[in-house]
């Protein structure tokens, strides 16, 4: 339940955030949004600081010495070596590039490192091995893994698809506000449920089967024709599923574990989650990017300036609107055909999702700490 409340806060912020953004974008420039969070940072971190308060017994030093330090910098430079290389691979360089072909590898290879790290040095990994092997662990954090790279693929281009059908900036935000309302809902009402049941095998059928449904109604209709309705219908589901898997999934952890595990392996559950939205969103773009240029050039690539103009297609939305009036049919078309990938794709990976999370074990769920009541 309180990790429901916890995600009621986080879906209102995400949805404002949306509006706010884009009409910040439209009147001062997409810069001033990023500087717009900075003195709410600031007051986050000094609020965390003065009121949480956490007894503890061991020294700083000690406290320092469990900290991860050698496996988060590792898999940090991995990430970012998985992202270079994804990003620049048919992008800004071909796939067969010596970047692309050094970054991928030496990637998959820091990845392996990682892992090694956390099984055999690290005092208290960030993705404790030997819990992970758990079939209820493994499950569920691959569920929140794959489920999150599909939502932030939705949060991140919806957006973007309102705006190639004409949208501006703060009308196409503002698109996401049922997906926020949908996550928080989703969240409290799943965390309630599990209360009230103790159960959630069969509560996360349901969940599964609406995260399938939202990404299979986003890939039919958010298309080149759109009715008005629909929109805010599915995002609220795609919204409600997500905020309901992220309880469930963290609960099924919690469920499975010692709990002596129990803070450990939330905090595996983050870096799952973290992770799936960089990797979603690279991989939403990867295949963005991809099918646009290959639509441009495939249609204007004979056509005086082509290059210039399809490099400033692929840079620029607002580009769409300056392009000469014979090739405005043919952009269109082929910015929705780059979005039907990203659809695609992201009804791929929420499908990976939602069958990997039926290998989750069903536990018992207590009220309190001891496990024979």
């Amino acid at each position: 339940m309180y990790q429901g409340i916890g995600n009621i806060c986080y879906g209102v912020g995400s949805g404002l955030g949306g509006v706010f953004g884009g009409s910040m974008n439209d009147r001062w420039g997409w810069r001033s949004a990023f500087h717009f969070q900075l003195p709410f940072i600031a007051l986050s971190t000094i609020l965390v600081a003065f009121t949480v308060q956490v007894p503890v017994k061991e020294t700083d030093k000690s406290r320092i010495k469990r900290v991860d330090f050698l496996g988060g910098i590792t898999l940090v430079i991995a990430l970012v070596l998985l992202l270079l290389g994804l990003n620049s691979g048919g992008n800004i360089v071909p796939w067969t590039h010596p970047l692309v072909l050094t970054t991928l590898p030496l990637s998959a290879i820091l990845l392996c490192v990682f892992v090694c790290i956390e099984d055999q040095v690290a005092a208290e990994p960030i993705i404790p091995v030997r819990l992970v092997i758990n079939r209820t662990v493994l499950s569920a954090c691959l569920t929140n893994w794959f489920i999150t790279m599909s939502a932030y693929g939705v949060l991140y281009y919806v957006p973007i698809y309102f705006q190639i059908r004409g949208f501006s900036p703060t009308r196409a935000g503002a698109q996401l506000i049922p997906n926020s309302i949908g996550g928080a809902l989703g969240s409290l009402g799943a965390g309630l449920i599990m209360r009230w049941t103790g159960r959630y095998y069969y509560l996360n059928l349901g969940i599964e089967s609406t995260v399938v449904l939202a990404y299979v109604l986003i890939s039919i209709f958010f298309r080149d024709h759109l009715a008005v309705w629909p929109p805010f219908i599915i995002l609220f589901l795609a919204g409600f599923g997500y905020g309901s898997m992220l309880t469930l999934t963290l609960i099924a952890l919690i469920s499975g574990v010692d709990h002596s595990q129990q803070a450990v392996i939330t905090s595996a559950s983050y870096a799952f989650r973290s992770t799936g939205a960089t990797i979603g969103i690279t991989i939403a773009s990867v295949v963005f990017q991809n099918v646009l240029k290959s639509e441009l050039w495939a249609r204007f690539g004979n056509e005086p300036n082509a290059e210039k103009i399809i490099r400033a297609l692929r840079d620029s939305i607002d580009e769409i609107n300056r392009v000469p009036a014979s090739w405005r049919s043919g952009v269109f078309e082929s910015y929705i055909h780059a979005i039907e990938g990203v659809w695609l794709a992201i009804l791929g990976t929420g499908a990976v999702g939602a069958v990997i999370s039926l290998s989750m074990r069903e536990y018992k769920l207590h009220n309190t700490l001891d496990r024979s009541k």
